[in-house]
């Protein structure tokens, strides 16, 4: 049977949380409080916009709405524990909450990844195929997309809880992280981990580096357009538009990368720390501001929203 699994037998994990240093705690709760406090709010008020104004039923804003959604539940896998174990000296999970965690933490995770890639295909069809948009990204179309994102990133996560839950721990506890993640978890174990090893490599690559490849070759089709725009002004502000865009994709999925497509040997848990707290805090809470709140049609259902006006569909 190998080693005994301590963990199954009640013995739980502690997460060190970002920092082991008294002083630095209350810092730290005060800063991520309020990013999650901004990213919560931002996503919360992007979905709310686009249910209430009939304006913004147009694709690329069902892509939105779905995002913020799933940037709203990731960003709520991690940072509340997070923030309770700055607050507290109690900073123990269980098995079973550190396996749910988890689940939920990869399913959101390639969500948000299968549905930027989603998005950059609507700017694509957009911009290259303007006559046939209404065809190419039509309801059915745009549903099959979301519908796909959550069907395969819950399939992806519920392989790798498969394999962790068959993994025996049999040294130390002592997680060097702020939440249940692969690598952190692989290091403590005393089974043998390259059957996960080769799944991140494989199947993990299928649905993060190829939705990043999918989003680079879209920019690049709407770039070669962007350039034959008569304007200069267009010009200008579709370049604005777009790199703010692959900055902020460029973040999200670069650390992602950094992080797991590495072998166990070589994870750093301190460049993990800072890498995961990238894609896990700031990109979410950049998310509404880069896709929505520079966007006229999102203001004006915001304005609507909150005065309580009726946004018609024929506005734009």
């Amino acid at each position: 049977m190998g080693a005994v699994n301590e963990s199954s037998e009640g013995a739980p994990f502690i997460l060190q949380g970002l920092t082991t240093s008294p002083g630095q705690r209350w810092p730290f709760f005060v800063l991520f409080l309020f990013l999650y406090v901004a990213g919560i709010l931002g996503n919360g008020l992007i979905v709310a916009a686009i249910r209430a104004s009939p304006a913004l039923h147009a694709p690329m804003y069902f892509l939105l709405a779905h995002l913020s959604f799933a940037d709203l539940c990731f960003t709520s896998v991690t940072v509340p524990k997070m923030l309770a174990n700055l607050w507290s000296y109690d900073h123990s999970i269980s098995l079973a909450g550190c396996l749910t965690q988890m689940y939920f933490f990869f399913a959101l995770g390639v969500t948000d990844s299968c549905l930027l890639a989603s998005m950059a295909y609507d700017r694509y069809v957009a911009i290259r195929h303007p006559l046939h948009y209404a065809t190419r990204m039509s309801r059915a179309v745009c549903m099959a997309l979301v519908g796909t994102a959550w069907l395969v990133s819950h399939i992806h996560s519920l392989l790798h809880i498969l394999l962790m839950a068959r993994l025996s721990f049999c040294a130390s506890h002592q997680v060097p992280h702020f939440f249940c993640d692969h690598q952190p978890l692989l290091r403590l174990s005393c089974s043998d981990t390259r059957h996960i090893q080769l799944l991140i490599f494989t199947e993990g690559a299928a649905v993060v580096v190829t939705p990043f490849l999918l989003i680079l070759a879209s920019y690049g089709a709407i770039a070669a357009a962007v350039l034959r725009l008569p304007s200069a002004s267009g010009r200008i502000r579709a370049v604005s538009t777009c790199g703010s865009h692959l900055a902020v994709v460029g973040l999200f999925y670069g650390t992602v990368i950094a992080v797991y497509f590495r072998p166990t040997s070589r994870y750093k848990a301190e460049r993990g720390r800072v890498a995961t707290v990238m894609y896990t805090i700031v990109t979410p809470m950049l998310n509404p501001v880069i896709y929505s709140l520079r966007n006229r049609d999102v203001q004006g259902a915001l304005r609507a929203l909150f005065t309580g006006q009726r946004i018609s569909a024929g506005v734009s």
